[in-house]
């Protein structure tokens, strides 16, 4: 008779036997029936696979090391991109949605400006400087408004065009992170050049302003290392962070895996989360896992940064940071930007501009995710080291919309102001993508504007049978454009001046390191 011990071990042995056989074959059908699903949607397209020569790297920024060569280079880079794509691709009537067919409702280049393009402006005498950065797929179109802003109120901005975006969606496939924050460096210099000392300041939107905390702790890690200012980058006065990229879903830890799989012959579209007709002159519909990746990856490095600093204490002599955000965001975590940096700055200059959810359009708590219960944890939390403002509705039963102040360390608001505005019938909520853009924004507006043939792509109101458009209904449903925009704009303008009038950053001397 077989030992009672020995079975038992032998029965657990076939037991995880089996498991790891279900387990497999469990992953092997998914990975299945993920590869038909992708291979069942349209195929990709020249846009998407071309490959442009003519564009930035971090490789290449001991050969590209000015603006002016930058700006030699993206020529070059556009050039390229009518000769292998433009070029070849159909024009006429069933093109006129198609931003890469030449003459169409979406190609940028008949807009003037191609915001595709970096750009810069330079009043008389400057005050100050401010580099943009625009998000992943999108481009500096994505800052104008708070460029054009700031330049009428004296300061040199310079909208920078990150590598990899405003050509072709084919650029997702490879671009780095390394390379952006490379060309981010490269745009801060510029404008240290131009302005001789004078305060400069980031706006970083999603992406871009993660990309504006990586060269912030660089500058203030180099600071702490030279014995003079004038050998390390200059840390900015301040930073604006609209929606920013702190943190991501982990589901992006997978791309690598979809990257690997696309290199196989009849899996290339693997490569991309997202396939959809490319009608937005101004941002990608399309989406790479490569870029999925690269986020992840920069989130993952500034988070590790930010911890180890906060390890010794409150973080000291951080830039005036103001982040901008809808307490319900589908691509980035607002709860990180609470805990992953706000949290952790020493109490001071630092503030967050938070949008609630519209009270009076929720008839049912169906229509309410978990994460808009952050606005009414903020708001009685009395623990924060920042400034918060919330813009809510003044009750429940108007659309009224009020921006209710709170300092730091306090538990109830003592600033309550009335907004222009209300909230917008069909609005319930604003989102990742809609805050940097006012009203009458000529694309992402509430309005088209009058006697134009340009395609407009902000309130839109379709119904119809499902399967009849194109466009998938989650795009249809996400605002493009803030109600509250204005006094957003205010609060950025403030927030800018009162850096810009402040004693500088601690020289490098009086920085002692962690």
């Amino acid at each position: 008779m077989m030992n009672p011990l020995r079975l038992l071990k032998r029965l657990l042995k076939r037991l995880g036997l089996w498991i790891l056989i279900a387990t497999l074959g469990f992953l092997t059908g998914v990975v299945v029936i993920y590869v038909l699903w992708v291979r069942s949607g349209p195929p990709v397209q020249l846009w998407h696979t071309v490959e442009l020569e003519e564009e930035f790297s971090a490789e290449r920024a001991n050969e590209i090391r000015s603006f002016s060569d930058y700006q030699a280079l993206e020529t070059r880079l556009f050039q390229e991109l009518d000769d292998k794509v433009y070029a070849k691709t159909p024009i006429g009537p069933g093109q006129a949605l198609n931003r890469f067919s030449a003459g169409s409702a979406s190609d940028p280049r008949d807009r003037d400006p191609n915001w595709n393009h970096s750009f810069e402006l330079v009043p008389e005498q400057p005050v100050g400087g401010v580099l943009l950065l625009h998000g992943m797929s999108d481009g500096p179109y994505s800052l104008r408004a708070f460029g054009l802003a700031l330049a009428a109120h004296g300061y040199q901005v310079l909208g920078l065009r990150m590598p990899g975006h405003g050509t072709a969606p084919a650029g997702l496939l490879s671009v780095t992170w390394e390379d952006m924050a490379a060309a981010t460096r490269l745009g801060m210099a510029h404008l240290r050049a131009q302005l001789d000392g004078k305060p400069l300041h980031i706006v970083g939107y999603s992406t871009g302003g993660a990309l504006a905390l990586d060269y912030a702790l660089n500058a203030l890690a180099a600071a702490e290392t030279q014995s003079s200012q004038d050998d390390a980058a200059q840390i900015p006065a301040s930073l604006v962070l609209v929606s920013p990229a702190i943190g991501i879903t982990p589901a992006a830890a997978v791309t690598p895996w979809l990257i690997r799989l696309s290199r196989l012959p009849g899996l290339e579209q693997l490569a991309w989360t997202t396939v959809l007709p490319e009608f937005d002159p101004f941002n990608y519909n399309s989406f790479t896992a490569n870029a999925s990746l690269q986020v992840h990856r920069m989130t993952r490095s500034i988070a590790a940064r930010v911890q180890q600093r906060a390890a010794q204490g409150p973080i000291e002599h951080f830039p005036a940071t103001l982040v901008l955000l809808s307490v319900v965001d589908a691509t980035v975590s607002p709860q990180a930007a609470v805990d992953n940096l706000l949290g952790q700055l020493a109490p001071g200059n630092h503030a967050l501009f938070l949008y609630d959810i519209n009270r009076y359009a929720v008839t049912s708590p169906l229509l309410v995710t978990e994460r808009a219960a952050l606005a009414e944890q903020l708001l009685a939390d009395a623990t924060l080291p920042f400034e918060l403002t919330l813009i809510a509705n003044a009750s429940p039963d108007t659309r009224q919309a009020v921006a209710l102040r709170k300092p730091p360390f306090s538990a109830d608001p003592t600033e309550r102001k009335r907004l222009a505005e209300p909230w917008p019938q069909d609005a319930i909520s604003l989102s990742h993508i809609d805050l940097p853009f006012p009203i009458d924004d000529p694309l992402y507006g509430r309005y088209p504007p009058e006697q134009s043939s340009k395609v407009f792509l902000g309130q839109l109101a379709v119904r119809g049978e499902r399967g009849v458009l194109k466009l998938p209904a989650q795009w249809l449903l996400r605002l493009r454009h803030n109600p509250f925009y204005a006094d957003q704009e205010q609060r950025v303008l403030s927030w800018v001046i009162d850096a810009n009038q402040q004693p500088p950053n601690p020289a490098a001397s009086d920085l002692t390191a962690d």
